[in-house]
């Protein structure tokens, strides 16, 4: 039986996490394929609130004038904008890179741990987040730094979806202790659910209807709600109540490679100062996680 206070069970489930949302990309990548950005991610997340609403139902007891806003910023700032930011994103770079800089979340969650959650940073930590920072720029750039004002500039939309996780796992962990996983997730999906719906509504869907992948990228993008939101997104929010904000968000650092992995396979090309970036930003990841470990002993 699956036992979270157990650290062979962490390391299952961030593993587990870290090949779906790996996976999260090159659906994304499909779901584009005959759908705007802004229809593959209002479908993600309203899919997901119509599959979440009979424990939606069974949980709604639990919404109260003190955590109404908690949950509805765990609602809009891990589910709702990084949903139409990484949608974004992937129209103008590849699904390899947009998830390598999906590794910037625990970076993220750490700095806005230290700004509005009362975290004390140590020196590890400090040199953590410059390390992770650099790393990250290097992704975004290829190494051509004059890139972030081009057309790689999209992906600075993905670095601003994971300080959206950032927020995430900080509200969870802080101001949700009380709340399961499950109870987390559906309720979240509630505060986002139905304005995604109405966003949808508002579509061009005809003339995705008209392309021959129409079924292809719907079933992509319904595998990606299904899986790489709701589920995953269980499991996340119960890993962040029985270990720590950055254990948790340090699965982004494993995503990557299942990513990487992904779009190689679909033809998509990731160079050297790329793969250079992506170990610099473990190393920082080491260094912020390392504090966690002696903190603990």
């Amino acid at each position: 039986m699956i036992d979270l206070n157990k650290k062979l069970w962490q390391w299952i489930a961030m593993l587990a996490l870290a090949l779906i949302w790996g996976s999260s990309f090159i659906l994304m990548k499909k779901g584009l394929v005959a759908f705007s950005f802004t229809q593959v991610a209002a479908i993600r997340v309203f899919f997901g609130f119509v599959l979440l609403l009979p424990v939606i139902y069974r949980h709604l007891g639990k919404i109260n004038k003190a955590n109404l806003k908690n949950i509805s910023i765990v609602g809009y700032a891990g589910i709702f904008f990084p949903a139409f930011l990484f949608a974004l994103a992937q129209t103008h770079i590849t699904s390899a890179l947009s998830g390598m800089l999906n590794s910037s979340a625990t970076l993220f969650a750490l700095i806005v741990g230290i700004l509005f959650y009362k975290n004390k940073p140590t020196l590890n930590q400090v040199v953590g987040v410059i390390i992770g920072f650099i790393g990250a720029l290097a992704l975004i750039t290829g190494g051509d730094f004059s890139a972030i004002f081009g057309t790689n500039s999209y992906a600075l939309y993905v670095i601003i979806a994971t300080i959206g996780y950032g927020i995430n796992v900080n509200e969870v962990k802080f101001k949700l202790p009380n709340m399961n996983g499950i109870q987390i997730t559906s309720l979240s999906f509630l505060t986002v659910g139905p304005v995604a719906g109405v966003i949808l509504l508002f579509t061009d869907l005809g003339t995705a209807w008209e392309s021959p992948y129409f079924w292809q990228s719907l079933g992509a993008v319904l595998a990606l709600s299904a899986f790489g939101s709701v589920l995953s997104l269980f499991v996340f929010n119960n890993l962040i109540r029985y270990t720590n904000a950055l254990f948790a968000s340090s699965v982004t650092y494993i995503i990557p490679f299942f990513a990487i992995l992904w779009g190689i396979s679909d033809g998509e090309t990731v160079n050297f100062v790329q793969i250079l970036g992506i170990i610099i930003v473990l190393l920082g990841v080491y260094m912020v996680n390392r504090r966690q470990r002696v903190k603990r002993v």
